[in-house]
């Protein structure tokens, strides 16, 4: 097997390596992000740069120790992502050069900390490819949904390190799946807006901004910027 991508992360090259190992003189390892959806050239492109986008706003380079990628289960491997996908993160201010999609692999789930789906059906296909996925796959609005509930006085501060307080995020709200279910199925969805026209991929934009937003703030500790 190959490795996975290592320029996904949300800096690139010798300064990302220096991020990733350097905080406050210590060592410190990383927490993987993945995103998932079909092609990897709509949602999960959006949800990945919104991601990193949005934990550099906040946490800039202390945020390096997130690393945040994304694939597709019927993957457009070697395409880039749809155009109007990438002007809805322009609206957003987001980075959306250099990417390239990829499909999903066995080695993408092994190495993730967290999985983030873009519905039901692409979560049951990470979780069926086995490698003790269960725990750590969520659809997002899922994820969303957990981690509202989840009281922030209860994770690591920042001062321990942005990747202790991930991983308790994640242990959090898999202990919380069963007890705060959707109120129907279309609740965990975020529905595919490949050829579809601008209008109908900025709502989906706009709704993966709503889910991310809680997300990134449990993540980092830090509320986004008004």
């Amino acid at each position: 097997m190959t490795a996975p991508d290592a320029g996904r992360g949300i800096g690139n090259g010798e300064r990302d390596a220096e991020i990733t190992t350097t905080f406050v003189g210590l060592p410190r390892d990383s927490f993987r992000i993945l995103h998932v959806s079909t092609g990897n050239v709509c949602r999960s492109p959006i949800t990945e740069r919104l991601t990193r986008h949005f934990v550099a706003e906040r946490l800039g380079v202390l945020g390096g120790g997130l690393i945040v990628e994304s694939a597709g289960t019927w993957g457009h491997e070697g395409a880039p992502m749809e155009a109007n996908a990438e002007a809805v993160l322009a609206e957003f201010g987001a980075d959306a050069s250099g990417f390239v999609g990829r499909e999903l692999l066995d080695e993408h789930v092994i190495m993730a900390d967290l999985v983030l789906t873009a519905t039901r059906d692409h979560r049951a296909q990470v979780i069926s490819m086995g490698h003790s996925a269960g725990l750590r796959t969520f659809t997002l609005k899922e994820f969303t949904r957990l981690v509202r509930a989840i009281d922030p006085a209860t994770l690591p501060p920042l001062e321990d390190g942005v990747v202790a307080r991930a991983r308790a995020l994640v242990r959090a709200a898999a202990a919380l799946r069963g007890w705060l279910l959707a109120p129907n199925a279309e609740a965990d969805e975020v529905y595919d807006p490949y050829g579809a026209p601008l209008p109908f991929f900025r709502s989906i934009g706009d709704e993966i901004h709503e889910a991310l937003d809680p997300v990134v703030t449990a993540l980092t500790g830090v509320t986004a910027r008004m």
